[in-house]
């Protein structure tokens, strides 16, 4: 399966749209912060004329949303659903399940050891390393519960980015598409150790290349908070999260509801299978 040498339209977008962000921004947050700083400190003695601190340095705090978002224009589009499939969410996803092609992918696998003992497993595609440029772009996909490369809509998404010139990179959490599980931790949302060990070791050893990430349901609920958690230190050029379920009680709960019981019990039985299958080693 031979890359294309396309070069990819958001490569390099974070140095372009940088510099306009924070033009854009500059004079949002520093407005923000004098306001905080006048409502919380009314002396006259403070108005020295120094510019106040700004609160944070990350370019999220104010007018973010509609400064970022106005630089895209398919985002202002309006949403046109699929004709009859898209009128029904739990006819879509039926559809897609049983009708969309699973497309051959050769994946040559890298397993990390984490700190506690534990691995995960790493799928590049076979050959990029060949047909693609050094500096080529690099996206991590993280697939939804108990997902992994051998997902029908990981593929089709890592064959997107392929046709754009982009290197992927599957990252399976623990006991997930044949990765080992080699102690009694698993993961879960909220732990986000070993997609930060894995974005460290992507950037070790492509540098010079701008670093994605996408995710998937659970896999976007931990991409979400490793961003949080990195804030403006996140070494990740932009990511995107899909099928979020960011409150995770209300996501349970829902689970438990009409239809939707079918889609728990797809789900729990993939995790016991990943149990059963290494619950002898403990």
């Amino acid at each position: 399966m031979a890359a294309l040498q396309t070069p990819s339209p958001f490569a390099g977008c974070a140095r372009r749209f940088t510099p306009r962000l924070r033009s854009l921004l500059l004079p949002a947050t520093m407005s923000l912060s004098s306001s905080i700083v006048s409502s919380q400190n009314p002396d006259p003695s403070c108005g020295t004329g120094e510019q106040p601190l700004l609160p944070h340095s990350s370019l999220e705090i104010a007018g973010a949303r509609s400064a970022l978002l106005a630089g895209f224009d398919s985002l202002r589009r309006p949403y046109r659903a699929f004709p009859i499939l898209a009128s029904n969410c739990h006819v879509e996803t039926i559809f897609a399940a049983f009708t969309r092609s699973r497309p051959a992918v050769a994946f040559r696998r890298e397993c990390l050891r984490t700190p506690d003992d534990g691995a995960v497993a790493l799928d590049w595609v076979s050959g990029d390393d060949r047909t693609l440029p050094r500096d080529a772009p690099v996206l991590i996909l993280l697939p939804g519960l108990t997902g992994g490369s051998g997902d029908t809509y990981v593929r089709h998404m890592l064959l997107r980015a392929r046709s754009k010139g982009w290197r992927v990179v599957v990252f399976n959490s623990r006991g997930c598409a044949d990765s080992p599980v080699t102690t009694a931790k698993f993961y879960s949302a909220s732990f986000t150790g070993d997609l930060r060990q894995v974005v460290d070791h992507v950037l070790a050893r492509y540098p010079q290349c701008s670093i994605y990430a996408a995710g998937w349901s659970l896999g976007a609920n931990i991409l979400v908070r490793y961003l949080g958690e990195e804030t403006d230190k996140c070494p990740l050029s932009g990511a995107v999260s899909m099928c979020n379920p960011f409150n995770l009680v209300i996501a349970d709960e829902d689970f438990h509801k009409g239809f939707n019981n079918i889609y728990d019990k797809a789900l729990a039985r993939g995790l016991r299978t990943i149990f059963k299958k290494n619950f002898i080693k403990f």
